[in-house]
């Protein structure tokens, strides 16, 4: 395929990915308006590269021409969370919204990889308007901590470093860093009251300041 070619396949997935930022990071302002504490901190997406595309489809022996129906990442959105409590939640969001059909869910916190990789993945397909018509489109949407996120950023790295041959003793201590990242997400959420009531005091206290100072 050539890079025109690429650029005309890939452009409903950026239309997809920048439109769905708006409708996520708008949940999170309707959070934050309505209530103290918002599920979300904040939402980021991609589309994959071209070389990332060819180097799965290679891996997984997907066609170019079944890369629409077989590939689910090739729009990517992550939520990133405060506790591993607001994950189901945001996901019951989700599932009750109707600007887009989930075709499956992947819960990789009750059941983690043997990596120690840990994530909530909701594939979607989502309707995206074209000056052809109509195009749907499949998304993964990846729902995760902060502690998650970073272990994940450091693991996916480390993968592509070594071509997804991780050295054994390296990839032991990223499964044991995986272990202590939920670890802290656990004894975060056993004090997550405090947290959201000092969170909220910071952020009065900061607005205040803003007001005194116009």
């Amino acid at each position: 395929m050539r890079l025109k070619h690429w650029e005309h396949f890939l452009e409903p997935y950026k239309q997809a990915v920048e439109e769905l930022k708006v409708k996520l990071r708008g949940m999170r302002n309707q959070f934050e308006q309505n209530t103290d504490h918002s599920p979300i901190e904040f939402v980021t997406g991609r589309v994959k590269p071209i070389a990332s595309i060819l180097d799965k489809a290679n891996q997984k022996g997907v066609s170019l021409e079944k890369l629409e129906e077989e590939m689910q990442d090739i729009a990517g959105l992550r939520i990133m969370c405060q506790f591993v409590d607001d994950i189901k939640p945001v996901v019951e969001i989700l599932r009750n919204r109707n600007d887009f059909e989930i075709v499956e869910e992947r819960d990789y916190i009750s059941f983690k990889k043997a990596s120690g990789y840990r994530s909530y993945h909701v594939v979607i397909r989502y309707p995206v308007q074209t000056i052809n018509g109509e195009k749907k489109i499949l998304a993964e949407i990846q729902i995760r901590t902060l502690a998650m996120n970073f272990w994940a950023t450091i693991e996916h790295s480390m993968n592509y470093k070594y071509k997804g041959q991780i050295p054994e003793e390296i990839r032991l201590r990223l499964k044991g860093a995986a272990e202590a990242a939920f670890n802290l997400d656990e004894e975060m959420s056993k004090i997550r009251d405090e947290i959201q009531e000092a969170q909220v005091f910071f952020s009065r206290k900061k607005e205040l300041q803003q007001n005194e100072e116009k």
